[in-house]
């Protein structure tokens, strides 16, 4: 059977631009000034990386459509312009360089290559995208150069082992995917289920690990319809999902099309399902512009605290992000919780600098898959980083949230789907 797939559609379309400017590459090299480390870390790289600074790149799709996403960025920098202010992360001072693909995988290898061999960066922080990063990570583990904390939450990233300078952060779609398989058989176990999902490695990896999490149980999947990203709207997917009368919908989407599936939902009065959208579909300007008393009930899962949340007002590290977004990104929306995402990974990245038992590449390469139990400010209470041999997975707890009003509302417990599910293998 003939099986085509979204990383490998981003990987060939890499290996195609790698060949073809492959001499402009030598060129680059020869010209360049690569650094290596003496010591006791003797021979390790530390481009990028000296006494007093650290230079870092991401890449977002700043454009096209997925560009709700780019304000990540944001968060990101802010992050590192309130570390430089308060003494940088061990001394040194961070410079974060980002770059735009429009969520284009030929372009990401493009921006790649252009942060690696002239901009000299210590690690590429930062690819948005499960095809975005497939396309780059033959790269740069080639080149040898840190890809931390990608912003996709694929299950490749952390069940391969042909690229270590790899890894993810957020929860991989197969532990959320696990998290509402639990919750429909908790409170609906003979639910029949309508899912849309994004026809690539990011959809089918969760629509995947939701059939597996509901196996033998009484819940059944009774339609599914997927859409590609160039696809202007997705309202025939969710006439079609409507029809099988369903009582429950699995809404796999990124957020332009996570709008439309929950903008036709609520037009549809004929049809009311329990209508769960996934995490990376979840922030608030998503449900915005459907109107809010026409997303009243929807559930998500979450693992980091939602600015919007009037719990956390007195949280001390919410307060320092609130205060640090509107000085270093005033033309931010704080509330935004993309933005808030941007500053706990940014933060995470800092745990893991801190952590380095050698200041060089391969240090963090080291570091970000030895991290035990550590605690970031804004992630949920009962949420930490650990990686381990044979745990590539950084977070794997999630709390279910509803739609309430004008906000989310955490309800339950934190599922910690390593001991609920068993670890996730290859």
């Amino acid at each position: 059977m003939r099986k085509t797939t979204a990383l490998r559609a981003a990987a060939a379309a890499a290996a195609v631009l790698l060949t073809a400017t492959a001499c402009n590459s030598r060129r680059g090299q020869d010209t360049a000034q690569d650094t290596a480390a003496s010591g006791a870390c003797k021979g390790q790289q530390t481009t990028g990386i000296t006494d007093s600074t650290i230079k870092l790149g991401g890449i977002y799709p700043l454009s096209g459509p997925a560009s709700a996403y780019g304000t990540i960025s944001k968060g990101v920098a802010a992050y590192f312009k309130y570390v430089n202010d308060n003494g940088g992360i061990d001394g040194r001072k961070v410079e974060f360089i980002v770059r735009d693909d429009g969520y284009q995988p030929p372009k990401a290898v493009e921006e790649a290559r252009r942060l690696v061999e002239q901009e000299k960066v210590f690690a590429v922080f930062q690819t948005l995208g499960t095809p975005s990063t497939a396309a780059v990570w033959d790269y740069l583990d080639k080149q040898k150069v840190p890809q931390p904390f990608v912003a996709t939450g694929a299950s490749v990233w952390g069940t391969d082992d042909k690229h270590p300078w790899t890894i993810g952060w957020q929860p991989n779609y197969v532990a959320e995917a696990r998290v509402y398989a639990k919750y429909l058989k908790d409170t609906k176990p003979n639910a029949e289920v309508a899912v849309l999902y994004q026809n690539d490695d990011f959809g089918k990896d969760l629509l995947g690990g939701f059939k597996k999490a509901v196996a033998g149980s009484g819940i059944k999947v009774v339609a599914e319809e997927s859409y590609e990203v160039t696809d202007p709207s997705v309202s025939a997917q969710m006439a079609s999902l409507a029809r099988s009368k369903a009582d429950v919908l699995l809404d796999v989407t990124t957020p332009k099309f996570g709008s439309q599936a929950l903008a036709a939902d609520a037009k549809n009065t004929k049809w009311n399902p329990l209508h769960i959208v996934n995490n990376v579909s979840a922030s608030a300007a998503v449900l915005r512009p459907v109107g809010f008393k026409n997303v009243q009930g929807v559930v998500s899962a979450t693992y980091f605290k939602d600015p919007a949340d009037p719990q956390w007002a007195n949280d001390p590290d919410m307060k320092t992000y609130m205060n640090a977004l509107h000085k270093y990104a005033p033309d931010t929306d704080p509330a935004n919780q993309f933005n808030a995402y941007g500053w706990a990974v940014a933060s995470s990245l800092h745990k893991a600098l801190d952590a380095m038992k050698c200041p060089t590449r391969e240090g963090l390469r080291d570091a970000v898959r030895h991290l035990k139990d550590v605690k970031v400010g804004l992630l949920l209470p009962g949420v930490t980083l650990s990686t381990g041999p044979g745990d590539a997975f950084p977070i794997e707890t999630m709390q279910l949230m509803r739609f309430k009003g004008e906000r989310w509302q955490l309800f339950g417990k934190p599922v910690d789907t390593r001991k609920e599910f068993g670890p996730l293998t290859k």
